[in-house]
């Protein structure tokens, strides 16, 4: 793989993704797989008020994955889900369309731009979005999985 993909930005973010951040008491948790690469990201979150006031999580994968996590945990905390979903948007758009790095606080993706030219790790930057999305639709209806 590629140098350009482990540079010192996402190696550091990777150390905090690896990092067992689970909460004690959530609202929710999902987790999602990646059966391709073996990447599998846990997700809590408590919601308050319509908001997300916490994120935990366990992340089991590459160095992108761990990074992606810790960073997601980081900027989600405080935001609405809709803000989330175009979050997400804009990593999928700077990831495979040449888009710019999404707006703060989720900047800090921008950090994965390397990962353009390797479409098969563009699920790994993207499968903390998918087991939040996935936890914050249980719940928000007062669920959990």
């Amino acid at each position: 793989m590629s140098d350009d993909l482990y540079q010192q930005a996402i190696l550091e973010a990777a150390r905090r993704g690896a990092e067992n951040r689970r909460l004690d008491r959530p609202d929710g948790s999902s987790t999602v797989d990646n059966p391709l690469c073996g990447d599998r990201v846990t997700m809590d979150v408590c919601v308050r008020d319509g908001r997300i006031a916490a994120v935990g999580f366990r992340t089991r994968g590459c160095a992108l994955c761990q990074a992606s996590t810790a960073l997601l945990a980081d900027a989600a905390v405080s935001r609405e889900p809709g803000t989330l979903a175009r979050a997400e948007d804009e990593v999928v758009a700077m990831l495979g369309h040449d888009g710019p790095p999404p707006a703060p606080p989720f900047d800090t993706y921008a950090m994965f731009m390397p990962a353009r030219r390797h479409p098969s790790r563009h699920t790994c930057v993207r499968l903390p979005f998918d087991a939040l999305r996935q936890v914050l639709a249980d719940a928000t209806d007062g669920g959990s999985s």
